[in-house]
């Protein structure tokens, strides 16, 4: 898409939001907001409460129309297609509350991600259940497979979101406040899975107001305040953006 220094041609982007702009009555939650995203990049999003985020990714998942820009994924104009589309092309999210199927196990939640794809044939299922078996084993809850979503505590349900989440091989995983009511060794299993992603190629954006999590985990950071882009760039640099440590970090 792009060309670097010395005639060197960059990786395309994966993922783009371009010139993202979106309205709530008068409020602007969103201003020409632009970011990209490419294969094996984990890019933190982070910013005060009620910069623009979470409207972010609804607008990057489909859930909502921009009033302004265009959203592209592998190139191509995405911006008018459905959060079920961009699913089955390889887009996945997670949300801050979660969004479990408590009546179900946590096993049979990882089955359901992979239904989509169809063949009820018993090789096709015992093929989505040995995935499903994989995933649950990568994400450290290989115990919690019979047991009902709903009666997980807050740290290993975000852990099997975000399994159900990858159950089905993501190319794009949105991850909205992921490690919120997570233990430290949850924490740790959580990145620990996040890398593996990126190693395989896939892109990770996520959301996080453990600020610590972002910068450990995170190549790339971008911050917004106030519907805009505040500072982009590394971990390092973006903790040293006087603006970001006035608006955002406190210090």
């Amino acid at each position: 898409m792009s060309t670097g220094n010395a005639g060197r041609t960059r990786t395309p982007y994966l993922l783009e939001a371009d010139g993202i702009g979106v309205r709530f009555g008068g409020v602007r939650a969103l201003d020409g907001v632009s970011l990209g995203l490419r294969g094996g990049e984990v890019c933190g999003l982070i910013g005060p409460n009620g910069a623009g985020k979470t409207t972010l990714f609804d607008v990057l998942s489909g859930i909502r129309r921009p009033d302004a820009g265009a959203v592209r994924l592998d190139g191509a104009d995405v911006t008018r297609r459905s959060p079920v589309w961009r699913a089955r092309h390889g887009m996945r999210r997670t949300f801050q509350r979660q969004q479990l199927f408590g009546q179900l196990t946590v096993a049979d939640n990882l089955l359901v991600a992979q239904e989509w794809r169809g063949g009820r044939g018993r090789a096709q299922v015992r093929g989505r259940r040995a995935r499903a078996a994989a995933v649950l084993a990568d994400c450290g809850i290989a115990a919690l497979g019979p047991a009902y979503a709903a009666a997980l505590p807050v740290g290993q349900a975000r852990m099997a979101e975000l399994a159900r989440a990858v159950a089905d091989p993501p190319r794009v995983l949105l991850l909205d406040e992921p490690a919120s009511g997570m233990s430290a060794p949850e924490r740790e299993r959580l990145a620990t899975v996040v890398r593996r992603l990126a190693d395989e190629g896939c892109a990770v954006l996520l959301v996080e107001h453990n600020v610590a999590f972002v910068m450990e985990l995170c190549t790339r950071v971008v911050v917004l305040d106030l519907g805009t882009v505040l500072a982009e760039g590394t971990p390092a640099r973006v903790r040293a953006d006087p603006a970001v440590r006035e608006a955002y970090l406190g210090a």
